[in-house]
This record gives structure tokens, C-alpha cells and sequence, in this order.
């Protein structure tokens, strides 16, 4: 329980759900699929599936089902602001699907779920962007969710939303990723 007597959510879970819609996001842009079928397919899924040997959390089906309708009702908009985010010469269009999917899914959770702090969401996309890639991607990841969340977010840090000290709402990781990103972050080197 948390200090105001409620239960906190189940991190394993949130952070499984994440997976699971950039997941999602990355199947529907190959296959066409809807984000409907994507969605009842991920239901389907048995929960404990090992990966990697290591036994995978059950996903929240209400938060991946949120984070993946999010992107598809808002992918023009959240497009938008990916490119604006990028360093200039770079667009969306030329990222790898996996990058894309990641971005737009933490956009998406920059958007529409403000009781979660920012430098958790940042690091979490992050952290899958380093499961995935071994070279610039993860730091384009920090440095776009960074530069995006200084203007979505802007008002959080007065009202008390983010986090300070490590004290990360969601507790999906301690949190530093919120000010880490220098310009030349926000976009591929080379």
C-alpha cells in the first residue's frame, strides 16, 4: 500500500504491458493488423511464458489495452511530435519499426497517463530499447521521450507529479532518465 492507502500497481505487469504494446504497435504496422485483433491476440497469450529464461510477468490487459488504442486514436499527433523531437534531417519515416513502436508507445504513455511519473516512463522505454538494440537507439529513445516530455509535461515538477530522489510513481525503475538527454540525443548520428 502507498501512503494515501491505496495499492500501488503491479510493476511486473506494467512493465510486461509496455513490451507487449510495442509489441503490438510492431505487428499491426507489418501485418496491417487492427488494433483490436492485436489487442484480443495478446489476450490469448499465456501469461507465463518464460523468455530468455526468465519467467515473463503477466501483462495488465487494461493498460496495454489503453497504451496500444492511445497510439492508434493519436499516431498522427504523436508522429508529429516524434519528428519535431528528432534532430533535424531525420523524420519517423526512417527509423527502424521496432524505434517507431517504442516511441510512439512512450509518447503515448506521456500523454495519457500523468499519475505516472515521468523518468519512469522514459527509462522504461529505454530499457526496452536496449533490449532490442546494442547502438544509438536507446540514447534517440532517452533524449525524444526527454525532449517531449520538458513540453507535455511541463507543469508536472511544480505540482508535485514528478518524481524526486528516486521516489518514482510506478516504481518501474529508480529514474534518472528525465534529465539526461543532450541535444544530439534526439536523433541518429550517422
Amino acid at each position: 500500500m502507498s501512503k494515501s492507502g491505496k495499492s500501488r500497481p503491479n510493476y511486473a505487469k506494467r512493465r510486461a504491458s509496455r513490451l507487449a504494446a510495442v509489441q503490438a504497435l510492431y505487428q499491426m504496422e507489418l501485418s496491417g493488423a487492427r488494433a483490436d485483433d492485436a489487442i484480443a491476440d495478446q489476450a490469448l497469450r499465456e501469461p507465463d511464458i518464460e523468455t530468455e529464461g526468465k519467467l515473463r510477468a503477466p501483462v495488465d490487459q487494461a493498460f496495454f489495452g489503453d497504451l496500444v488504442r492511445g497510439v492508434r486514436d493519436r499516431r498522427d499527433d504523436i508522429d508529429r511530435m516524434i519528428d519535431r523531437a528528432l534532430v533535424e534531417g531525420w523524420a519517423i519515416a526512417r527509423l527502424d519499426a521496432v524505434l517507431r513502436a517504442i516511441l510512439r508507445t512512450g509518447v503515448c504513455e506521456l500523454l495519457t497517463h500523468p499519475e505516472i511519473d515521468t523518468p519512469v516512463i522514459i527509462n522504461e522505454y529505454v530499457s526496452i530499447a536496449k533490449s532490442f538494440f546494442d547502438d544509438s537507439e536507446p540514447k534517440i529513445t532517452n533524449g525524444v521521450l526527454d525532449k517531449l516530455a520538458k513540453i507535455l509535461r511541463a507543469g508536472q515538477a511544480e505540482t508535485g507529479g514528478e518524481a524526486k530522489g528516486g521516489k518514482a510513481n510506478d516504481g518501474g525503475g529508480a529514474g534518472n532518465g528525465g534529465g539526461e538527454a543532450k541535444d544530439g540525443d534526439a536523433g541518429p548520428s550517422g
